[in-house]
């Protein structure tokens, strides 16, 4: 029986993936986290078979969360479901040490496919984002400027990118508007760049955002 731990911080979400999971007989969720925190502190006292990870929560984000977790628990099977497509963060999640990246308009049978999968220590990945790995492999490639940047940084540059403020920024991830700001002139400084109609126009041509 796999252990599942589920970490996302809406309510719905999660009892849908359970809902789809209760449906299977060799697998169960075992607990529920929703937030970054709650996942560290979990998988500290329990023991997990996998873990079925949101990267967007609030707070610290899934992908410090997931570098975190690989850090004490290298072995521990991680499955990262979002909403972004994965031509955002697939191979960034990836190379953080994921599992498998899902979106969550998966097909329920390709969750349990990809949940089984990883639980055997497997890599997930779809056709495309295996592709555009090989792709980032090929040392002839010149490596596009948005990969020069951090974790943070390149959250911050698809936020920019889809229309919000600074302070919308700020509050999405608990940050001060003056650290987004930070950020933000740190993007612009390593992809050589001016403003945000700049940033957003490379975003939208390298498919960042939808």
């Amino acid at each position: 029986m796999v252990k599942i731990l589920i970490a996302d911080d809406h309510i719905i979400v999660r009892k849908g993936l359970k809902q789809i999971i209760s449906e299977t007989s060799d697998m169960v969720v075992a607990d529920e986290a929703s937030n970054g925190q709650e996942v560290l502190d979990k998988v500290r006292k329990n023991g997990f078979d996998m873990i079925l990870l949101d990267i967007s929560m609030p707070g610290r984000t899934g992908l410090d969360i997931l570098r975190e977790l690989k850090t004490e628990k290298p072995k521990l099977p991680i499955l990262v479901l979002s909403m972004y497509p994965e031509e955002q963060y697939a191979v960034r999640v990836l190379r953080a040490g994921a599992s498998g990246y899902l979106t969550k308009e998966s097909a329920p049978e390709e969750l349990i496919a990809a949940i089984r999968k990883v639980s055997l220590g497997k890599k997930y990945v779809t056709p495309s984002v295996a592709e555009r790995l090989a792709f980032d492999l090929d040392v002839d490639s010149e490596k596009p400027l948005h990969e020069t940047l951090s974790d943070r940084e390149y959250q911050v540059l698809c936020l920019i990118a889809s229309g919000k403020t600074v302070g919308e920024i700020a509050d999405k991830l608990s940050l001060s508007a003056k650290t987004i700001s930070t950020y933000r002139a740190r993007i612009l400084e390593k992809m050589n760049m001016k403003n945000n109609a700049e940033l957003t126009h490379y975003a939208i041509q390298h498919k960042l955002v939808e």
